[in-house]
């Protein structure tokens, strides 16, 4: 079976030897050394200044949003994953949708002052598949209308937008290392912020709001991360850079054997960003293309993903908007495997099969 992704592994010793410090200290959570190292080392690799290792990237996104004291409406993309907007709903505020530009994918700029009104507290914006969104313009408008901006980052390990990390950017930046993202911890997620009130606002989330064994500094919830998930980082962050050149490398190769044609569209990268390769996705030309090569992708027992699909904005707990450029795309758009020891003879076996299925 080859699915879309599976994740990379470091060598059970060097996972074990960290195990067995865990076992000496008796120290399984609550802000370990292995987590303060981890966050250490990130900030070091990241090159930023702040940031806070939390469980998950879907409570990143809630903690950021509550941070910034963001209430009533929150523009957001329609592409992206289901966290995104269900996080804002979560914290009790409205998401509104504003469709993607059709060559980047990622929120439209142009669209972004027409869907502003007085309640508008914030934007939220996803660089989709580590592709930077038009990080000068959102934050143009961001500030002309004294609105937040906080960036869905979930994909963006290791993507630099004008030279610096994409986590830099924004109010608040949220990223995910989940098992199936490029760098894991297993499970995890992080924040990311220059502004060092808003990073003390968000250590207090993290925590129960605890300000000391016996005080609470405010509302707060268990965002925290445990021993074994920061060793598991810290052994993947050794082999970051041979993961990206694996990523980009895999990503040449699906160039060179599916865009002699004319086929099939691709995601654009912004020109100013140093591109990840996360993630390897394709546009068909019709949702009847897709289903049929996925169909027949199955059948040699290859999983590809429909990602992302379906279009947020057709939520049954959502406003609906419309949003025609997403609704379209997500019909369309499938990624194909892409993991860190995938060969080239696997490669050229899912190319041929999808290049086939394309002249039924």
């Amino acid at each position: 079976m080859i699915n879309v992704t599976k994740p990379f592994l470091p060598k059970i010793e060097e996972y074990n030897a960290y195990v067995k410090g865990i076992w000496e200290r008796n120290w399984l959570t609550n802000n370990g050394p292995l987590v303060n190292e981890l966050e250490l080392k990130l900030k070091e690799y990241l090159n930023v200044d702040h940031l806070l290792y939390l469980s998950n990237g879907t409570i990143a996104i809630q903690i950021a949003v509550k941070a910034l004291d963001l209430t009533g409406e929150i523009i957001t993309t329609p592409f992206s994953y289901v966290a995104t907007t269900s996080s804002i709903v979560w914290e009790g505020c409205e998401p509104v949708f504003v469709d993607i530009d059709r060559e980047t994918l990622n929120i439209n700029p142009a669209l972004i002052e027409a869907a502003i009104t007085e309640k508008t507290t914030g934007i939220l914006a996803t660089h989709v598949f580590g592709n930077p969104c038009d990080i000068d313009a959102i934050e143009a408008i961001a500030k002309r209308h004294n609105l937040k901006v906080i960036y869905d980052a979930a994909h963006c390990f290791g993507t630099l937008y004008k030279g610096n990390s994409v986590f830099a950017y924004g109010d608040v930046v949220t990223s995910s290392f989940h098992a199936t993202k490029l760098f894991h911890t297993t499970e995890g997620g992080a924040v990311f912020t220059n502004d060092p009130a808003v990073l003390k606002k968000m250590s207090y989330f993290r925590n129960f709001g605890h300000n000391g064994p016996e005080s609470f500094a405010s509302v707060g919830i268990n965002a925290k991360n445990s021993e074994f998930h920061a060793a598991m980082g810290l052994c993947n962050l050794n082999y970051i850079d041979e993961i990206l050149a694996k990523r980009k490398s895999i990503s040449e190769t699906y160039d060179t054997l599916l865009f002699d044609t004319s086929k099939f569209g691709k995601i654009k990268i912004n020109s100013q960003a140093t591109f990840n390769y996360s993630y390897y996705p394709i546009i068909l030309n019709s949702e009847e293309a897709l289903l049929r090569t996925i169909r027949e992708l199955n059948g040699h027992m290859v999983f590809p993903r429909r990602y992302f699909y379906p279009c947020l904005s057709t939520l049954n707990y959502v406003k609906q908007y419309d949003t025609p450029v997403s609704l379209d795309i997500s019909k369309r758009i499938m990624c194909l495997p892409s993991f860190h020891d995938l060969s080239n003879e696997t490669i050229n076996m899912i190319s041929r099969i999808v290049l086939r299925t394309q002249n039924y």
